[in-house]
């Protein structure tokens, strides 16, 4: 059974942002998405912490010294539900 993934706005417009390609910096993000930095550092982490995203250097946290150059991908266990969830 699918899991239902219920995402906010700015949630949506990160992870859509992201995409499903091979990984976005904290910086392009930040251009695409004009979110303040702190609040942009403060969601990746969440949707790190929840597992939706992950970075190719396995960080559980990005600081936000770090965060303009770690680059960020959606995480493929959750891919799937995450379509559905970005379609809706």
């Amino acid at each position: 059974m699918a899991r239902e993934i219920k995402l906010n706005g700015r949630e949506l417009g990160v992870m859509r942002t992201i995409g499903f390609g091979l990984g976005v910096s904290g910086a392009e993000i930040q251009e695409r998405t004009n979110i303040e930095t702190e609040d942009l550092c403060d969601l990746l982490n969440t949707l790190l912490d929840i597992g939706y995203l992950e970075t190719p250097t396995m960080k559980e946290r990005v600081t936000l010294e770090e965060m303009p150059a770690e680059l960020f991908e959606i995480n493929p266990s959750y891919a799937s539900d995450l379509k559905v969830a970005m379609r809706r």
